[in-house]
């Protein structure tokens, strides 16, 4: 019997930061299970500085990454995803396109580093910090049994790990 590899679609409406983030951490911790890629819906056309500077003091890839359309991932001969993690809370209100293979979603809502105005310190502080909370959300959803849960367990597993610490879910409100 053959192991899947998973593919794994982070989208954030402008694929500068936070999904560039998740999609580096994922493709190295998950290496041989999980093919990491990150898209946006208004994408800015290149990837925050701080992002990759962040990328490179954990120890993962800073490199060949570009901000890209996530109609890219929805066109004929894309990659089929079997999970797509919205990473910001404007991505995960917009319409997506139709995704084909009808993969697992969950939001998984961080505040934007890049949106963070103040000191070099500062705004290096919300990087790191935008980065462990995904670097903790992708952790748990690599010890998830994938193989061995029903889909609904899945998207509830899923759901939970949107909500751990750093979530931009309020109370009440559902992934």
């Amino acid at each position: 019997m053959t192991d899947k590899t998973y593919n794994v679609l982070f989208l954030c409406t402008g694929n500068s930061a936070r999904s560039i983030l998740a999609e580096s951490i994922l493709a190295k911790d998950g290496e041989g299970r999980f093919k990491a890629f990150s898209a946006g819906s208004q994408p800015k056309g290149e990837v925050n500085a701080h992002a990759l500077k962040e990328l490179e003091a954990l120890g993962y890839p800073s490199t060949g990454f570009s901000s890209k359309s996530w109609e890219a991932f929805a066109a004929p001969g894309a990659p089929e995803m079997d999970f797509i993690f919205t990473v910001c809370d404007s991505a995960a209100g917009e319409s997506c396109p139709v995704w084909i293979g009808h993969p697992v979603t969950a939001h998984w809502g961080v505040e934007d580093p890049a949106a963070v105005v103040g000191t070099e310190v500062e705004i290096q502080r919300a990087f790191a910090q935008a980065a462990r909370f995904l670097k903790n959300r992708i952790s748990a959803f690599l010890s998830l049994p994938i193989t061995s849960i029903d889909r609904l367990a899945l998207e509830q597993r899923l759901a939970q790990i949107g909500r751990m610490e750093g979530s931009t879910i309020t109370e009440g409100e559902s992934a």
